[in-house]
């Protein structure tokens, strides 16, 4: 392979051509691709790099590093412990040296040879990291839920479109066989016409926020704050910041890229929302800690469908995704899938029905999609869509008012107030 022809594939990558609306499977990679002896040759390599190394991180780096036709150049953690850790994993798992740490993902970024990135930042991080990588000619996947506010999200899925970009969301639920099946069901009506749909998700989270100490020498702290307002460190840069309403969402937003996902694909709700959103919410009564315990929030569509969200202990099959119609429901959780009547679970949907896009592993999804330039299983407007009930649902719940949405124009009606909290304004000096 000359080294005209790399450049051109490498053009190809960079240019998109993502087309408008496609949503065919992706193509399989050709055996060409492939040398006698199983190496990739290197003009089929899809070259990656990854931001953010904690515990999801890692489990995506672990993902991408199991394939032939992906090489990991580049990663990057503002905590050094993180970032020593994951260089040593890949240039172990490759036998070389050749696995660069960064702490800043703009110098990541601006290598110039990634292909793609692996994202997984604290909720507060994905825009910004995100869109940057999109403005580079970069593919993403990234972690859900898609952005932590509403106008966030808008403005990534914007990017992505502007700039022919392929994201794909950790959203893997639908990559596994009992969701897959469960929403086809649904589709076809096996459960004749939808009119509930109910949504469980965790209970609790944390309430007690720990005391002011001493900043690790090995984190950047200021960094990792970034976009939101500037908080003194308490230990929170590794889980707890998923209680902090400046930073996450707590168990309700960390979870509605899964269930809440899962309901909108088997109601075809992938690329609207509700109508109007009240419920309630029990917060924290004091400390830092302020993202809601338990939650409650009902979601009207323009067909007439009831969504609830709520967490497990306040649904009737506590977590998972079921689906209420008039001739029975289907419920659908990790590990377990159920129906009323029964037997429905073993009826095969036929070669003439509705086929949902399949797919059984979710980062080889997204590899085939970035060489294909077709849309991954999770592209970036459905994961926004689905984490826009959750972000309608938590201002409706801090308002403590009903709120009135246009789905189309993405505007909360007549309630300035509420539309406030759509998004927010960043630390300088950081900008969208």
């Amino acid at each position: 392979m000359t080294k005209k022809h790399e450049t051109s594939r490498r053009n190809f990558l960079k240019g998109g051509f993502l087309a408008a609306g496609a949503m065919a499977v992706p193509s399989i990679i050709p055996s060409s691709a492939f040398g006698a002896d199983g190496a990739v040759a290197p003009s089929n390599r899809i070259v990656m790099g990854a931001i953010g190394l904690g515990g999801m991180g890692n489990g995506n780096l672990g993902g991408f590093l199991g394939m032939k036709d992906v090489v990991v150049v580049g990663v990057c953690d503002v905590d050094q412990n993180h970032l020593d850790a994951a260089v040593k994993r890949v240039n172990e798992h490759y036998k070389n040296q050749d696995c660069k740490g960064y702490k800043d993902y703009r110098v990541l970024i601006a290598r110039g040879d990634l292909d793609a990135v692996s994202m997984a930042t604290p909720d507060h991080w994905h825009a910004l990291t995100a869109i940057a990588c999109a403005r580079a000619g970069i593919d993403v996947y990234g972690e859900k839920p898609i952005t932590h506010d509403l106008k966030e999200g808008r403005a990534l899925c914007n990017a992505f479109k502007i700039h022919g970009r392929v994201w794909q969301t950790g959203s893997w639920q639908r990559s596994v066989e009992n969701f897959h099946h469960a929403c086809e069901l649904v589709r076809n009506g096996r459960i004749g016409k939808i009119h509930t749909c109910e949504v469980g998700l965790p209970t609790g989270g944390a309430t007690d926020s720990k005391p002011v100490k001493p900043v690790p020498p090995e984190l950047d702290w200021d960094f990792w704050v970034g976009p939101s307002p500037c908080q003194e460190y308490r230990g929170e840069s590794h889980w707890n910041w998923r209680w902090m309403l400046d930073f996450g969402g707590g168990q309700m937003m960390d979870w509605i890229g899964h269930h809440c996902d899962i309901a909108h694909w088997g109601l075809g709700f992938d690329y609207t929302g509700p109508v109007e959103v009240e419920g309630v919410a029990k917060f924290p009564a004091e400390g830092l800690y302020d993202a809601p315990m338990e939650y409650k929030y009902t979601c009207t569509y323009t067909n007439g469908v009831k969504f609830t969200v709520a967490n497990d202990k306040q649904q009737p099959m506590g977590m998972g995704a079921r689906w209420i119609g008039d001739a029975g429901w289907v419920h659908v959780d990790r590990g377990r899938i159920s129906s009323e009547p029964a037997e429905l679970l073993r009826e095969i949907i036929g070669p003439n029905e509705t086929k949902l896009y399949y797919s059984r592993n979710h980062h080889r999804n997204f590899i085939d999609c970035v060489k294909s330039r077709q849309l991954t299983i999770t592209p970036c407007e459905v994961a926004h869509r689905s984490a826009s009930v959750g972000h309608l649902g938590q201002i409706a719940m801090v308002t403590g008012r009903k709120i009135k949405w246009n789905p189309e124009k993405e505007e909360i009606i007549g309630d300035s107030g509420a539309a406030a909290l759509l998004g927010r304004a960043y630390r300088s000096p950081w900008i969208l």
